[in-house]
């Protein structure tokens, strides 16, 4: 029997998020930078002798456990015709759900690449990407997350050159929900003012006026909480601060550690140096 694997999967922010149009198939392409966040949820797997099963602990998860993407992603594998025997998973949440953060996206890349490695299907990861692909469009970020540049429906990626080393990060997540309907149905597609990629190689002080999440102008009218707590991180120093994704978590970029995790004290936060 295999020994069991314990992983941590992290999670990411995105940097900027232009809805550029609206697709004939009803979705919309946009463009987006996804850069890496060392919080962690952890995944311990193993050999059970019966049949799949998952045990979540952490934070609560809403749904059916069997929908979750862990269980997904082992039934994937599974019809992809891997050969491997039954596991029993247990799933720590630390990165909040519904969160813009990709919490579940990640648990199920990593889960993927756990099982190709503790039972040698040699799966490259190229085709992990594929695989998990069909689960989520920013699932492969999370095979092998390094900064990528993302656009189509958030599932064409491309390598960057972009370093935040030396920079605080907070994350600050408040007890709101943002469905993805809601979210897309307050935009207007357009072509950004300014060239995502340009901005991203300014110096950070450059970007509040540049790089802009196109979610938050009609989510901040329907939740105003989120559009204070942006505005707060900036009054308690944030060089640069937005909305994660579709939210509900909005974060800063601090040249220092900020210590103002008390002003926050009603919601998640997470503060690290990058």
């Amino acid at each position: 029997m295999a020994i069991p694997y314990s992983v941590k999967t992290g999670c990411k922010i995105n940097l900027g998020l232009n809805i550029t149009e609206r697709r004939p198939d009803g979705y919309h392409n946009l463009e987006t930078i996804f850069y890496p966040v060392p919080l962690f949820d952890e995944l311990t797997i193993c050999e059970n002798g019966k049949e799949d099963e998952l045990t979540l602990g952490g934070h609560p998860l809403d749904g059916d456990v069997q929908d979750n993407l862990v269980l997904r992603a082992v039934r994937l594998l599974r019809q992809e015709g891997c050969q491997f025997p039954p596991l029993s998973i247990d799933l720590k949440k630390v990165i909040p759900s519904g969160a813009g953060l990709g919490g579940g996206s990640s648990d199920a890349a990593c889960t993927v690449r756990t099982i190709s490695e503790m039972f040698s299907l040699a799966l490259t990861e190229e085709q992990m990407k594929g695989l998990v692909g069909r689960l989520g469009a920013d699932c492969p970020f999370f095979v092998n997350p390094k900064p990528l540049y993302a656009e189509g429906i958030g599932d064409v990626f491309t390598p960057i050159s972009l370093n935040l080393a030396g920079w605080y990060l907070m994350l600050v997540k408040p007890e709101v929900h943002v469905s993805t309907r809601e979210a897309y149905a307050g935009v207007r597609p357009h072509r950004p003012v300014f060239s995502l990629l340009e901005t991203a190689q300014l110096p950070v002080g450059q970007w509040s006026d540049r790089m802009v999440n196109d979610f938050e102008e009609s989510i901040f009218v329907g939740h105003p909480l989120l559009a204070e707590i942006k505005a707060e991180l900036y009054r308690q120093g944030a060089v640069y601060a937005s909305m994660s994704g579709s939210g509900s978590t909005l974060f800063g970029l601090f040249r220092s550690r900020p210590c103002c995790e008390q002003v926050f004290a009603e919601h998640f936060t997470f503060v690290c140096l990058l």
